[in-house]
């Protein structure tokens, strides 16, 4: 028997312990479940993406897996709390084909307004019943004038919160037995603030954890499974719309590129992202970059940084991209398009720093993709790109760094405690910026997961918390 497994069984108490009875974790019809809740994705002033994922049951079963089943269902939505006046997409087959995952598009919505909507599912048409009410808000667009608050959070890693030093945690270990039934503390103290929407940056799930690498459909599939299923992420999803983007533990290995046979395949990869979260709609092949105007004030970029790079042991120099040139070119189209007061590029890598000497797959990185960034900030200065923060995931630690160009840029840190580390100071010898030459405002004093909360309006407020929704470091621009 090996590691894994052995682990899982010591361990499967709390696993595949079923939490407390909330509505959305207890949803179901006849014998089927929304195990995995339901949720939004991609909201804009006139659109959203609804899905949810029919499953035997709410428990992980002994291959510690939330499996699908065959059903269908459709959607209802409504500017009513109560539902009246609802409308309904049709029936869809929840197929295995597509992970048992039932994903619709709305259009015509109106902005700044808040819906209410739930999943109607059963094994037929006619039996099927209606599940939790969720909600969420339409972005303003351009045209209204509105404050704005959201949360960006990255690098989830479940084996580390659910085994603790047996999971190769990084950080302190504070996920109690509690925790451990609920889901990541963050999630609870996230929604404590009400946030418009939440950015996941990256490292969603981790398919290369050494306890068991995933490489096969179902095993990627897997990973998303025990994920989602916390009772806490189900709570928080249904309250508010989401945001996706991928790094390399989410795509297929630490570091990953494109330039391997290794399993999973870089195809494979992509097309697991883009069937377990609502980002685009299911026959959709449009790319995975893109920009949102959220409010008046506010413009949001969010960047690919998987599917176009060159390989990471490519010298650096002109030729050598995390973005490829299309996505290069469609970046500095829209930022140069765009009137938005304050402006927020969102990347599952740092572009600042500093990040380790050893690491190779970034924009921060000595021997990684520099020229690309380096270009980027002159083109910035060289076009009067005004009002544009940078915002990363990937890193295990929060700071606010800003770059010898003065360009600001923000970490948001690993979600979960036992995920965390400390980070790498301007000047450390062992780092990317041996000469000091990034100025640093702020990083964790000690290890401790966390998330960026920004919020937008006549100002532009970082704010750094912990998991447990404790503030740490504010900066106002």
């Amino acid at each position: 028997m090996n590691i894994a497994r052995r682990l899982f069984l010591k361990f499967s108490p709390l696993i595949m312990w079923r939490g407390p009875s909330l509505l959305a974790a207890e949803a179901k019809s006849e014998s089927l479940f929304l195990g995995q809740g339901t949720m939004s994705g991609e909201v804009t002033d006139s659109t959203v993406l609804l899905q949810t994922r029919l499953t035997l049951t709410t428990q992980l079963n002994a291959d510690g897996d939330l499996p699908g089943t065959a059903g269908v269902a459709c959607f209802e939505w409504s500017t009513k709390e109560d539902f009246s006046e609802a409308q309904r997409t049709p029936f869809q087959a929840a197929a295995d084909k597509h992970d048992s995952i039932v994903r619709a598009e709305l259009t015509g919505l109106k902005p700044n307004t808040i819906y209410h909507f739930r999943a109607s599912y059963g094994a037929t048409e006619a039996t099927a019943q209606a599940g939790p009410s969720c909600s969420f808000k339409t972005l303003a667009g351009g045209a209204i004038d509105t404050p704005v608050r959201f949360i960006v959070g990255s690098c989830m890693n479940y084996n580390k919160f659910m085994l603790g030093k047996q999971g190769k945690a990084s950080g302190p270990l504070t996920a109690t037995d509690e925790d451990k039934h609920l889901g990541y503390p963050s999630f609870d103290s996230m929604l404590k603030l009400r946030p418009d929407f939440f950015v996941g940056t990256g490292d969603i799930v981790y398919y290369d954890h050494p306890l068991r690498v995933a490489k096969t459909v179902p095993q990627l599939r897997q990973c998303w499974h025990e994920q989602f299923r916390f009772p806490r992420m189900i709570e928080f999803f249904r309250r508010v719309p989401t945001y996706w983007s991928k790094d390399d533990h989410d795509f297929r290995y630490n570091e990953s590129d494109n330039s391997t046979d290794d399993l999973p395949l870089p195809k494979t990869g992509i097309d697991m992202f883009r069937e377990q979260l609502p980002m685009l709609t299911a026959d959709s092949d449009k790319p995975t970059y893109r920009t949102h105007r959220v409010s008046k004030d506010l413009q949001i970029w969010l960047t690919e940084g998987r599917d176009y790079r060159s390989p990471n042991e490519m010298a650096d120099g002109p030729e050598k991209s995390i973005w490829g040139t299309e996505q290069r070119d469609w970046l500095k189209r829209t930022l140069k398009a765009s009137d938005a007061k304050w402006k927020i590029l969102i990347s599952p890598t740092p572009m600042v720093g500093p990040d380790d000497l050893k690491k190779i797959d970034n924009h921060a990185d000595l021997h990684g993709f520099r020229h690309e960034a380096n270009a980027f900030f002159t083109w910035l200065k060289e076009n009067q790109i005004d009002n544009l923060k940078l915002v990363c995931g990937d890193r295990h630690w929060q700071y606010h760094s800003i770059h010898p160009s003065g360009i600001e840029e923000f970490a948001c840190g690993a979600l979960n405690d036992e995920n965390s580390r400390m980070g790498v100071a301007p000047g450390d010898q062992k780092g990317s910026d041996p000469q000091a030459l990034v100025r640093q405002l702020y990083t964790s004093p000690t290890p401790n997961g966390g998330y960026l909360q920004i919020t937008a309006g006549d100002e532009l407020t970082f704010e750094h918390f912990d998991s447990r929704g404790n503030s740490h470091y504010r900066a106002v621009r």
